[in-house]
């Protein structure tokens, strides 16, 4: 009579003692996922997480490519002095660099209080997008430091990182739109100083370089800027994101107990 295997069926099938631990996993992983959704949309939810940084970020976009009345600029200012606000507290900014923000954060809301009043003789674009710059040429470094010094790659430092990115890519179009209401040639040439959103367009295909090639820079300091941004946006990626990418392992990633590493 024909004697089956332990751990095997007459037919030479693993019997389902074997299965068992797969099982367990697979089970484990479905119970990390509702919590790993929850986590994620709290993080959109909280001043402590970098998610809601996000959400303000995309919106000051969205505002800055949707209005062009004359008050716009002055709205958008506020908003963006509100993101970079949330944006040190959570990467638990050094105090030097809160103390550097706040006389930022006066300079701006007084830029944006003027640029409410009627017109003088003083043009006051070019203080409000170099106001915008700053602000956010400072929120980047305090992000980056702080993932950086974080003991685990989880879904906050991604979210920091992504922050930093766009933070970046913004900070750009805002010195672009205050050299083009500053100079007096045109910043792209035959097509104009352009608007707010070509501004943010250019910046982030230059970030990414992309360069579709329809927005130039007809010259100086405007050009050596975009190639400063692209320099920036390839480091960034490589070093910084490339890294965390390489190091993140979400929950519920762990090879499975029964994966030996040999072929089925």
């Amino acid at each position: 009579m024909r004697r089956s295997r332990p751990g095997c069926n007459v037919a030479g099938d693993p019997d389902e003692g074997d299965q068992m631990p797969e099982r367990t996993q697979q089970v484990r992983d479905q119970d990390r996922a509702p919590g790993a959704g929850r986590r994620l949309l709290r993080s959109f939810s909280t001043t402590d997480s970098y998610g809601l940084v996000l959400l303000m970020i995309v919106a000051t976009y969205v505002l800055a490519t949707t209005l062009s009345q004359r008050w716009a600029a002055s709205a958008l200012l506020t908003a963006q002095i509100a993101t970079v606000w949330l944006a040190l507290h959570t990467s638990q900014a050094r105090r030097g660099v809160r103390l550097a923000a706040n006389g930022l954060f006066v300079l701006a809301a007084v830029a944006a209080v003027a640029n409410l009043r009627p017109r003088s003789g003083l043009p006051l674009e070019p203080s409000v997008f170099v106001a915008s710059g700053v602000l956010y040429l400072v929120a980047p470094f305090s992000i980056v430091r702080h993932i950086a010094y974080r003991r685990t790659v989880d879904q906050e430092t991604m979210l920091g990182a992504l922050a930093a990115y766009l933070f970046i890519g913004m900070a750009f179009a805002f010195v672009y739109r205050f050299l083009g209401a500053a100079q007096a040639s045109t910043f792209f040439g035959d097509q104009g100083d352009g608007t707010l959103s070509q501004d943010l367009f250019f910046s982030f295909i230059t970030l990414t370089t992309t360069g579709y090639g329809n927005l130039v820079p007809a010259g100086n300091p405007g050009q050596s800027l975009a190639v400063l941004e692209a320099l920036m946006g390839q480091l960034f990626l490589v070093t910084a994101v490339g890294k965390l990418v390489s190091a993140w392992r979400p929950r519920g990633w762990q090879d499975s107990p029964t994966d030996t590493g040999r072929p089925s």
